[in-house]
């Protein structure tokens, strides 16, 4: 949990496992971040559905939110199966408050948990998106592109 001040009140940013009555939030959020933004239509496109994500956290997945006064701020997934962290997506007016950090930081633990060593991700091949020195800036390296995608990779130590 971490907190930020607005005037003199402190506003409490909340961390939690995601659960299914949130996913029509997680659509909210991926579908309005500011970079790399993709549509309901490319993501059911792309197999990605409320049915589909509801899947995965039940099979594969493991999700957290971060909420602030009950909103969903962002979120993020993480392949327990496969060691890839899926998705990170907070909406633009929560950026610059660690919400992205944290929610990494989530991630990587877990998949440190179910026993991966080398942690992966794809991301776009524009290192002028933010998300490129992002994962840079924590730890992340690049390891080659795929289908068009920039694959970076994590060892953990």
């Amino acid at each position: 949990m971490g907190a930020d001040t607005i005037g003199s009140q402190t506003v409490p940013l909340y961390y939690r496992q995601i659960r299914r009555n949130d996913i029509p939030a997680l659509f909210a959020v991926r579908t309005a971040t500011r970079e790399n933004r993709f549509t309901l239509g490319e993501l059911r496109t792309a197999g990605i559905t409320e049915k589909s994500v509801a899947a995965m956290l039940e099979e594969t997945h493991s999700g957290w939110l971060c909420e602030e006064e009950g909103r969903a701020l962002g979120f993020a997934m993480a392949d327990e199966s496969t060691g890839e962290l899926w998705v990170i997506a907070v909406l633009p007016e929560a950026e610059g408050r660690g919400i992205g950090t944290e929610l990494l930081r989530r991630g990587e633990e877990r998949l440190r948990e179910v026993g991966h060593g080398v942690l992966w991700l794809y991301t776009s091949v524009d290192p002028a998106l933010r998300a490129y020195g992002f994962y840079l800036t924590h730890g992340w390296a690049e390891a080659g592109v795929e289908n068009g995608e920039l694959r970076m990779e994590k060892r953990l130590q």
